[in-house]
């Protein structure tokens, strides 16, 4: 079997919408995409799984392997990973020029959801891949598909409690602008409940002020970010301190009723380095002290499980084979990916992928073409250092 077109495995994944949402209302199947997938890999003399997962069996991983698969049995697995999710974000047609659930070619870019953030660079992986198929590996190549990295992650989570895939080295690739990232910050959502008592606002004595002790939270949370600010810094980030913002709070019912409750949503994000656990419990403590002060019950609760910061050695081998291909220096980035989970499973990871993730999670998000033969001269390049080598 011979693959498709480059565009139109474009046109084919970009018209298959698989949305992942924490509203459940919004949140789509992946399975249409992993299909397409599968039969393409399986095409190319790929050994094809489907994994389900556990929690939603609308959601699938997909690990498509070619030459034998490494085990944790040995002592350095060898091979490499090519690894991308399958979902995106939602979007409000409205706001697009284009249909973007239909594949759009204008001015050397490719329109539509996921073309850049991160669709596209399954057609680029594939085709590096086919380069191959003729020739024998001496060591697996492995393209992984997940689910859910837009919303809780939990394709990549679910991956890393079995302990697959493995190889020597793993490539997630994100739109990086074809820069090789070797660390990203961790992410922490959080949401904290007082509860006081209600009462006539013409009496305060009558009831308990949820809003009044929040605005006492709200003081604490920021000398916390100034303190995090003074222990944690790392210079090779554009915010090279960690941050802790105050996102939304949601509090009362009426102006003239003293508020019984107050809920307030922060989003903290972590440097490498720093433990989640640790930090949590550390602003927890501080926090119901302050409850306590005014005499309200608190609640603090994690928003969805939190995103560990990522970081692979600078000097790494994968990041100086990147940087050789590239022209193009390490660095690091602000947003989240699944590193952290292929990184728990033992894989040197790097964050290397086509486009800018300026146009993702935009209207009229787009791929620029000019990263397409670049992108998949790179990927090339690796597989035959990674899995063509007998090293």
């Amino acid at each position: 079997m011979r693959l498709p077109d480059t565009r139109e495995m474009f046109r084919t994944l970009v018209g298959e919408p698989s949305v992942s949402c924490n509203e459940p209302s919004r949140d789509q199947s992946n399975l249409a995409v992993i299909d397409h997938l599968a039969n393409w890999l399986a095409g190319l003399g790929f050994s094809v799984e489907v994994l389900p997962l556990p929690s939603d069996p609308r959601k699938a991983n997909l690990i498509a392997t070619k030459g034998a698969a490494p085990h944790r049995e040995e002592t350095v697995p060898q091979g490499l990973v090519l690894s991308g999710h399958t979902d995106t974000v939602p979007c409000d047609e409205a706001l697009w020029s284009h249909d973007p659930f239909t594949l759009t070619e204008a001015d050397g870019r490719l329109y539509g959801l996921g073309t850049c953030d991160m669709k596209g660079f399954f057609p680029l992986a594939l085709n590096a891949a086919a380069r191959f198929a003729d020739r024998t590996l001496a060591h697996p190549l492995t393209l992984l598909a997940t689910s859910d990295e837009e919303s809780s992650m939990a394709g990549a989570r679910y991956l890393e409690s079995i302990g697959r895939p493995l190889a020597r080295a793993a490539v997630i690739g994100e739109p990086t602008g074809l820069q090789p990232v070797h660390a990203h910050k961790g992410i922490m959502l959080v949401t904290i409940t007082l509860t006081g008592r209600s009462g006539h606002s013409s009496n305060p004595a009558r009831g308990n002020s949820a809003l009044d002790a929040m605005h006492g939270v709200m003081g604490e949370l920021i000398a916390f970010r100034r303190e995090l600010a003074d222990v944690y810094t790392n210079p090779a980030f554009e915010v090279a301190v960690p941050t802790l913002n105050l996102g939304c709070l949601h509090a009362g019912d009426s102006p003239n009723r003293i508020c019984e409750t107050a809920r307030l949503q922060i989003d903290l994000r972590s440097l490498p380095g720093m433990d989640h656990d640790r930090i949590c419990a550390d602003m927890t403590g501080r926090l119901e002290a302050v409850s306590a002060r005014h005499g309200t019950a608190i609640e603090v609760s994690r928003l969805s499980p939190s995103l560990p910061p990522y970081e692979t050695p600078r000097d790494g081998e994968l990041i100086g084979h990147l940087e050789q291909l590239s022209g193009k220096s390490a660095g690091t980035v602000a947003f989240g990916t699944e590193a952290p989970f292929l990184r728990a499973l033992g894989m040197e990871t790097a964050v290397f992928g086509p486009g800018s993730i300026d146009q993702a999670h935009q209207p009229d998000e787009y791929l620029d073409t000019a990263f397409i033969e670049p992108a998949t001269d790179a990927l090339s390049a690796l597989i035959e250092r990674y899995c063509c080598r007998a090293d």
